[in-house]
């Protein structure tokens, strides 16, 4: 099991989707040829709002994050990008302060590089995070409480708490699916299609479909006191909820 895991983790990250958020056009460029030749997609953001935009629209497996950028700056994208949900992150920055390092970690970053850099060592650590990201995938948690809701994975078990009391719900398989996707990160936003791959059968090829599925699937947690979930989000599709 795991040479198994292990073997599915380096094959994954070889194909990994790495955005690089850098304003510093030769910095990106020599990133780039060392991602790549280790295999690797990329995506290049020369400031901040762009790199938000590029991380809801290609949803990357891992970002490379510059702290001094223009328009937004690193601190503010990965505030950001972690109300979203868990992407990777590693900053790249020239501040070398341990209190810098500390901010970047509070925050939610994966790892911190020191500008300069040796490129290979920022791919090396870029492939380390995601081995460590795709681990925990085959090691997902089995029960998911968000609020009062309880969410047994492994055993398709959805109850409230009310009270003293719990009550389970009555779920299909495919609205189990997509409330158990969208626990897993509950203020990222899904599309429509993201959603239709993940947790519809395999016959299922429209949209509109997933509309149907979120609807009914919203009615049955709003008959045990549960409202507002999932939330969509205009242009994209849905997510969990909207919580602080």
């Amino acid at each position: 099991m795991n040479n198994m895991m292990t073997d599915s983790a380096m094959h994954t990250e070889s194909q990994a989707t790495v955005l690089i958020a850098e304003d510093e056009l030769d910095i990106a460029e020599i990133l780039i040829a060392y991602l790549e030749k280790s295999g690797m997609r990329t995506l290049h953001a020369s400031n901040g709002l762009q790199a938000l935009e590029m991380h809801l629209a290609h949803k990357p497996d891992i970002i490379l994050l510059d702290v001094q950028m223009p328009k937004l700056d690193g601190w503010r994208v990965l505030f950001e990008v972690r109300q979203r949900g868990n992407t990777p992150v590693i900053m790249l920055t020239a501040m070398d302060q341990d209190i810098d390092k500390l901010m970047g970690l509070r925050i939610g970053a994966d790892d911190y590089v020191i500008k300069p850099f040796n490129p290979a060592e920022v791919v090396a650590r870029t492939q380390a995070v995601l081995r460590r990201t795709i681990t925990k995938e085959f090691l997902p948690q089995k029960i998911l409480q968000l609020g009062a809701l309880h969410i047994d994975i492994e055993n398709h078990l959805v109850s409230v708490e009310q009270g003293s009391e719990r009550f389970e719900i009555t779920l299909t398989l495919t609205e189990f699916k997509l409330l158990a996707l969208m626990a897993r990160a509950p203020k990222r936003a899904y599309s429509r299609a993201e959603l239709l791959e993940n947790c519809l059968p395999e016959g299922d090829t429209l949209e509109r479909t997933v509309d149907s599925h979120v609807s009914k699937l919203r009615k049955k947690l709003e008959q045990v006191g549960i409202s507002d979930i999932p939330v969509g989000v205009r242009g994209i599709g849905y997510r969990f909820w909207e919580r602080k």
